[in-house]
Protein backbone atom coordinates (compact mmCIF):
# COMPACT_ATOMS: atom_id res chain seq x y z
CA UNK A 1 0.00 0.00 0.00
CA UNK A 2 2.86 2.12 0.79
CA UNK A 3 4.49 1.95 -2.60
CA UNK A 4 1.16 2.52 -4.36
CA UNK A 5 0.71 6.00 -2.31
CA UNK A 6 4.45 6.74 -3.47
CA UNK A 7 3.51 5.96 -7.12
CA UNK A 8 0.74 8.66 -6.91
CA UNK A 9 3.77 11.39 -6.09
CA UNK A 10 6.27 9.87 -8.66
CA UNK A 11 5.27 7.07 -11.09
CA UNK A 12 6.78 3.68 -11.51
CA UNK A 13 8.91 3.84 -14.41
CA UNK A 14 10.72 6.78 -12.54
CA UNK A 15 11.68 5.31 -9.44
CA UNK A 16 14.75 3.41 -11.23
CA UNK A 17 15.81 6.36 -12.70
CA UNK A 18 15.35 8.76 -9.72
CA UNK A 19 17.54 6.35 -7.92
CA UNK A 20 20.58 6.43 -9.97
CA UNK A 21 20.34 10.06 -10.42
CA UNK A 22 20.58 10.18 -6.21
CA UNK A 23 23.89 7.54 -6.66
CA UNK A 24 24.95 9.40 -9.44
CA UNK A 25 24.46 12.85 -6.77
CA UNK A 26 26.45 10.70 -3.88
CA UNK A 27 29.16 9.64 -5.80
CA UNK A 28 30.21 13.06 -7.51
CA UNK A 29 29.38 15.01 -4.33
CA UNK A 30 31.01 12.29 -1.51
CA UNK A 31 32.97 10.12 -3.55
CA UNK A 32 35.42 12.03 -5.34
CA UNK A 33 36.80 13.23 -2.53
CA UNK A 34 38.64 10.30 -1.65
CA UNK A 35 40.42 10.97 -4.31
CA UNK A 36 41.22 14.69 -3.93
CA UNK A 37 42.49 14.69 -1.02
CA UNK A 38 45.86 16.08 -0.36
CA UNK A 39 45.99 17.69 -3.78
CA UNK A 40 46.17 21.16 -4.50
CA UNK A 41 42.76 23.01 -4.80
CA UNK A 42 42.76 26.08 -6.63
CA UNK A 43 40.98 29.28 -5.67
CA UNK A 44 39.27 30.74 -9.45
CA UNK A 45 37.60 33.58 -7.53
CA UNK A 46 37.33 36.85 -10.02
CA UNK A 47 37.68 40.55 -9.23
CA UNK A 48 33.77 40.52 -8.87
CA UNK A 49 33.27 37.91 -5.91
CA UNK A 50 35.75 40.10 -3.81
CA UNK A 51 33.22 43.23 -4.69
CA UNK A 52 29.89 41.29 -3.92
CA UNK A 53 28.86 41.24 -0.47
CA UNK A 54 28.41 38.74 2.37
CA UNK A 55 24.83 38.50 3.03
CA UNK A 56 23.93 35.68 5.66
CA UNK A 57 20.14 35.88 5.02
CA UNK A 58 20.23 34.27 1.54
CA UNK A 59 21.42 31.44 3.60
CA UNK A 60 17.42 30.39 3.85
CA UNK A 61 17.43 30.41 -0.02
CA UNK A 62 20.11 28.25 -0.05
CA UNK A 63 18.52 25.58 1.92
CA UNK A 64 15.43 26.45 0.61
CA UNK A 65 16.94 24.76 -2.95
CA UNK A 66 16.38 21.26 -1.66
CA UNK A 67 12.58 21.63 -1.42
CA UNK A 68 13.32 23.40 -5.43
CA UNK A 69 15.19 20.44 -6.58
CA UNK A 70 12.61 17.85 -4.15
CA UNK A 71 9.61 19.69 -6.18
CA UNK A 72 10.71 20.42 -9.75
CA UNK A 73 12.21 16.48 -9.75
CA UNK A 74 8.98 14.95 -9.43
CA UNK A 75 7.68 17.15 -11.69
CA UNK A 76 9.63 16.15 -14.15
CA UNK A 77 8.89 12.55 -13.35
CA UNK A 78 5.62 13.41 -13.58
CA UNK A 79 4.83 14.64 -16.81
CA UNK A 80 6.02 11.92 -19.13
CA UNK A 81 8.54 8.85 -19.27
CA UNK A 82 10.53 10.43 -22.67
CA UNK A 83 10.57 13.62 -20.55
CA UNK A 84 11.45 11.62 -17.53
CA UNK A 85 14.13 9.88 -18.84
CA UNK A 86 15.63 12.97 -21.14
CA UNK A 87 16.11 15.38 -18.08
CA UNK A 88 17.44 12.53 -15.78
CA UNK A 89 20.12 10.97 -18.16
CA UNK A 90 21.22 14.73 -19.28
CA UNK A 91 21.41 15.35 -15.33
CA UNK A 92 23.36 12.43 -14.42
CA UNK A 93 26.16 12.85 -17.40
CA UNK A 94 26.04 16.54 -16.36
CA UNK A 95 27.34 15.64 -12.51
CA UNK A 96 29.77 12.95 -14.23
CA UNK A 97 31.25 15.99 -15.82
CA UNK A 98 31.36 17.58 -12.74
CA UNK A 99 33.42 14.39 -11.32
CA UNK A 100 35.56 15.04 -13.71
CA UNK A 101 36.42 18.37 -12.70
CA UNK A 102 36.09 17.94 -9.05
CA UNK A 103 39.33 15.21 -9.27
CA UNK A 104 41.00 16.46 -12.34
CA UNK A 105 40.68 20.43 -11.18
CA UNK A 106 39.82 20.41 -7.65
CA UNK A 107 39.31 24.58 -6.12
CA UNK A 108 38.29 25.74 -3.19
CA UNK A 109 37.38 29.52 -1.69
CA UNK A 110 38.29 31.51 0.97
CA UNK A 111 35.43 32.03 3.49
CA UNK A 112 34.39 35.20 5.29
CA UNK A 113 35.23 34.62 9.33
CA UNK A 114 31.15 34.52 10.97
CA UNK A 115 31.00 36.57 14.10
CA UNK A 116 27.57 38.12 14.24
CA UNK A 117 25.20 35.52 16.63
CA UNK A 118 21.76 35.89 14.60
CA UNK A 119 19.56 33.39 13.12
CA UNK A 120 20.87 33.63 9.75
CA UNK A 121 24.43 33.74 10.97
CA UNK A 122 24.17 30.63 13.15
CA UNK A 123 22.46 28.84 9.93
CA UNK A 124 25.89 29.94 7.65
CA UNK A 125 28.08 28.63 10.37
CA UNK A 126 26.57 25.27 10.22
CA UNK A 127 26.15 24.50 6.72
CA UNK A 128 30.08 25.82 6.80
CA UNK A 129 31.01 22.90 9.30
CA UNK A 130 28.91 20.88 7.39
CA UNK A 131 29.82 21.65 3.72
CA UNK A 132 33.70 21.66 3.33
CA UNK A 133 35.01 24.12 0.96
CA UNK A 134 35.71 21.85 -2.11
CA UNK A 135 33.90 20.38 -4.95
CA UNK A 136 32.74 23.87 -6.04
CA UNK A 137 33.42 23.94 -9.81
CA UNK A 138 30.47 23.83 -11.47
CA UNK A 139 28.33 24.30 -8.66
CA UNK A 140 25.85 21.30 -7.86
CA UNK A 141 23.88 23.48 -6.09
CA UNK A 142 23.22 25.61 -9.03
CA UNK A 143 23.36 22.71 -11.05
CA UNK A 144 20.17 21.08 -9.77
CA UNK A 145 18.08 24.50 -9.33
CA UNK A 146 18.86 25.06 -13.49
CA UNK A 147 17.95 21.73 -14.26
CA UNK A 148 14.67 22.15 -12.20
CA UNK A 149 13.91 25.38 -14.27
CA UNK A 150 15.05 23.83 -17.67
CA UNK A 151 12.37 20.73 -16.65
CA UNK A 152 9.79 23.52 -15.87
CA UNK A 153 10.12 24.70 -19.58
CA UNK A 154 8.88 21.30 -20.52
CA UNK A 155 6.29 20.57 -18.34
CA UNK A 156 2.94 21.15 -19.82
CA UNK A 157 1.05 19.36 -17.20
CA UNK A 158 2.04 22.40 -14.70
CA UNK A 159 0.16 25.82 -14.19
CA UNK A 160 1.27 28.44 -15.79
CA UNK A 161 2.96 29.93 -12.62
CA UNK A 162 5.06 27.07 -12.14
CA UNK A 163 7.77 28.28 -15.13
CA UNK A 164 7.90 31.04 -13.36
CA UNK A 165 8.46 30.26 -9.88
CA UNK A 166 10.71 28.20 -11.13
CA UNK A 167 12.80 31.04 -13.30
CA UNK A 168 12.68 33.13 -9.78
CA UNK A 169 14.00 30.11 -7.69
CA UNK A 170 16.58 29.25 -9.59
CA UNK A 171 17.68 32.98 -9.78
CA UNK A 172 17.85 33.55 -6.14
CA UNK A 173 19.44 30.16 -5.83
CA UNK A 174 22.23 31.22 -8.29
CA UNK A 175 22.52 34.56 -6.54
CA UNK A 176 22.65 32.69 -3.09
CA UNK A 177 25.72 30.60 -3.24
CA UNK A 178 28.07 33.65 -4.23
CA UNK A 179 26.19 35.28 -1.51
CA UNK A 180 26.86 33.18 1.38
CA UNK A 181 30.15 33.10 -0.46
CA UNK A 182 30.05 28.99 -0.81
CA UNK A 183 30.70 29.35 -4.93
CA UNK A 184 32.29 32.04 -6.56
CA UNK A 185 30.83 33.01 -10.22
CA UNK A 186 32.20 30.83 -12.83
CA UNK A 187 31.15 28.20 -10.56
CA UNK A 188 27.67 29.16 -11.55
CA UNK A 189 28.39 29.27 -15.18
CA UNK A 190 30.14 26.05 -14.98
CA UNK A 191 27.16 24.97 -14.04
CA UNK A 192 24.94 26.04 -16.65
CA UNK A 193 27.02 24.54 -18.98
CA UNK A 194 27.43 21.35 -17.70
CA UNK A 195 23.80 21.15 -17.83
CA UNK A 196 23.17 21.89 -21.18
CA UNK A 197 26.05 19.56 -22.49
CA UNK A 198 24.21 17.05 -20.74
CA UNK A 199 21.11 17.50 -21.73
CA UNK A 200 22.92 17.92 -25.63
CA UNK A 201 24.48 14.46 -25.36
CA UNK A 202 21.39 12.47 -24.05
CA UNK A 203 19.36 13.73 -26.73
CA UNK A 204 22.18 13.16 -29.08
CA UNK A 205 23.07 9.94 -28.24
CA UNK A 206 19.36 8.90 -27.11
CA UNK A 207 20.77 8.01 -23.64
CA UNK A 208 16.98 7.21 -22.29
CA UNK A 209 17.55 3.74 -24.06
CA UNK A 210 19.14 2.98 -20.88
CA UNK A 211 16.27 2.57 -19.25
CA UNK A 212 14.12 1.56 -21.96
CA UNK A 213 15.79 -1.48 -22.41
CA UNK A 214 15.75 -2.09 -18.54
CA UNK A 215 11.79 -1.79 -19.32
CA UNK A 216 11.53 -4.31 -21.79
Amino acid sequence: MKFLKFEKILPRYAWIPALTLLAVNMAAYFGTRIFTQGLTHYDISLPVDHMLPFVPAMISIYILAYVQWIAGYIMIGRESRKLCYHMYTGEMLAKLMCMFCFVVYPTTLVRPEITGTGVFDSLTKLIYELDAPDNLFPSIHCLESYVCFRGALKVKKAPGWYRWVMLVMTLLVFASTVLVKQHVVVDMFGAVLVAELGFFLSGKFHMERIFKRRKQ
